[in-house]
């Protein structure tokens, strides 16, 4: 199974290591002998896998490619995805089988990341006290724990059942079966767990971008909630709450270069312009059209309150002419709206020409390059997998399932307050049910994390995967019909190249 294989045989690549997590020079050619002996190559070994997290099939996104995590809010209801081919889009118009490009180039880039966590965690350990103390040694395996759980985590909710590799490969033992989601997932929880015991804080200013204490209870919390443990996902969402994160109080600088350091964020994937083939494009777009490949829908920007805190079918502030106008600020931070200038330095309009007639805002770079043209090509803006906001609303969605609501009006409402939305109480009022204090955190969900790659995740733990077509078809943008196929269209398929290669793998049921 050759995708599967770490094969060191006397060679470990590390090349292409972000400068952001590590300023160390990357290691190309290093005799596996020579390496694994000191602090330094450790540290250069934790950075390998931060690497792989830049690829173009996790998240640093793509253009008129195999698509991205960050695109994934094509999946279902939120966006368009123009460009068919690059995977969401043909997924939701059910052109896609297991030979489908885009399910392998995930699946490969998720287990690339294992491998080489396999390979810190094996010998990280082995490393002479000498030249690590016990203490360094910790933090690092929390690092490398943390990250396989991030990899796999990715795996189990699109895949399902998959192969659970938890040691360096070698030819021998490389025609894995399948794990069941159980046992992918009690994996996950004992690595996070791990990560969370031994990892730190904080780190200095100098190191941002390393995982956590905090990102791994956030991701611990994410997972829970995903299988529907909701009281463990609130107690992890409670050793959160103390660690000094706090709402940026920009929401749209957020999602900037200039918001990178950010006390909100809890967990990005790091870039910097031009280091590497790696460097991110999900914030790239073209000089005729904002982010041509991932269009938002029709239903979501009606799915933005007004300032007053009402439905724009109940608002009286609404006015369909100016679709923007008092509407939750949020709105204008994720969407542009014809004639609004999305290239400041060359005085570029967005004429509403694309299919669904809004275009991406958020992550999108404003401006052209040196050279006039749009910015398409790799730049340096991070992506952020785990944010305060989200860990708010995911202690309050997991106390609507507990039928625990007081909390749920204070959580909800500092999400609100930051973007000067009315609080619960004063627009919905006080006393609610657990369903509508469900409804109203979902809705919250989705128009603080619009577009950041989380919609798909949160229709698949909500039941809601169907429904999403439907709505999706209901907006009749010119050219779309999605096609509900059920569990198909609800997870992912196991490549056809991992079954050609490995006898001893089945495909997923549902692709059966």
């Amino acid at each position: 199974m050759r995708q599967l294989i770490v094969l060191l045989a006397g060679v470990i690549t590390l090349a292409g290591c972000s400068k952001k997590f590590l300023d160390k020079n990357s290691l190309t050619q290093i005799g596996e002998a020579n390496f694994w002996k000191t602090e330094q190559d450790a540290l250069l070994g934790i950075n390998g896998i931060y690497e792989a997290l830049q690829d173009r099939a996790l998240y640093s996104g793509n253009l008129n490619a195999s698509q991205g995590l960050p695109g994934f809010d094509t999946f279902g209801d939120n966006c368009y995805n123009a460009y068919k081919w690059e995977g969401p889009g043909n997924y939701m118009v059910a052109n896609v089988d297991p030979s489908t490009a885009f399910f392998s180039y995930l699946w490969t880039s998720c287990y690339k990341g294992i491998a080489r966590a396999n390979a810190a965690i094996e010998n990280i350990a082995r490393i002479p006290v000498e030249n690590v103390s016990d203490a360094k040694k910790q933090e690092l395996l929390g690092q490398a724990y943390f990250l396989r759980a991030l990899f796999y985590m990715n795996l189990a909710v699109y895949y399902k059942d998959v192969p659970l590799i938890l040691n360096v490969q070698t030819l021998d033992d490389a025609y894995v079966t399948k794990n069941t989601y159980q046992e992918v997932s009690d994996q996950i929880i004992e690595d996070l767990k791990s990560a969370a015991n031994t990892l730190p804080v904080s780190y200095p200013a100098d190191q941002y971008g390393y995982a956590t204490r905090g990102a791994a209870l956030g991701l611990l919390a994410r997972f829970y909630l995903y299988n529907h443990e909701y009281q463990l996902a609130f107690d992890a969402t409670t050793g959160i709450m103390s660690l000094g994160y706090i709402l940026n109080q920009s929401y749209s600088q957020l999602f900037t270069e200039q918001g990178e350091l950010s006390k909100e964020i809890i967990f990005s994937v790091r870039f910097i312009q031009d280091a590497s083939d790696n460097g991110e494009t999900f914030s790239g777009t073209y000089a005729g059209i904002p982010k041509v490949d991932q269009q938002p829908m029709p239903n979501l920007v009606n799915d933005f309150y007004c300032t007053d805190g009402l439905p724009i079918s109940q608002s009286p502030l609404y006015a369909p002419a100016n679709q923007k106008a008092n509407r939750d600020p949020r709105l204008t931070s994720t969407v542009y709206f014809k004639n609004d200038v999305f290239l400041v330095d060359i005085n570029k309009v967005f004429t509403g020409n694309t299919a669904t007639k809004y275009g991406l805002k958020k992550y999108i770079r404003n401006s052209a390059s040196s050279t006039g043209i749009a910015t398409y090509a790799p730049g340096g803006q991070d992506f952020i997998v785990l944010r305060y906001a989200d860990v708010l609303l995911m202690r309050a969605e997991a106390l609507v399932e507990l039928n625990q609501l007081t909390e749920v009006y204070t959580l909800v409402d500092q999400v609100r307050s930051r973007v000067n939305m009315p609080s619960i109480e004063s627009v919905e009022g006080t006393g609610l049910s657990q369903a509508q204090l469900r409804d109203i955190v979902r809705h919250e969900r989705r128009v603080e994390l619009a577009t950041e790659g989380l919609r798909f995740f949160d229709l698949i733990r909500w039941g809601q995967v169907q429904q999403s077509f439907q709505t999706v078809s209901a907006d009749v943008v010119a050219g779309y019909s999605p096609v509900y196929r059920g569990p198909k269209s609800e997870s992912f398929p196991i490549p056809q190249s991992e079954l050609d290669a490995n006898a001893s793998l089945v495909q997923n049921p549902d692709w059966q």
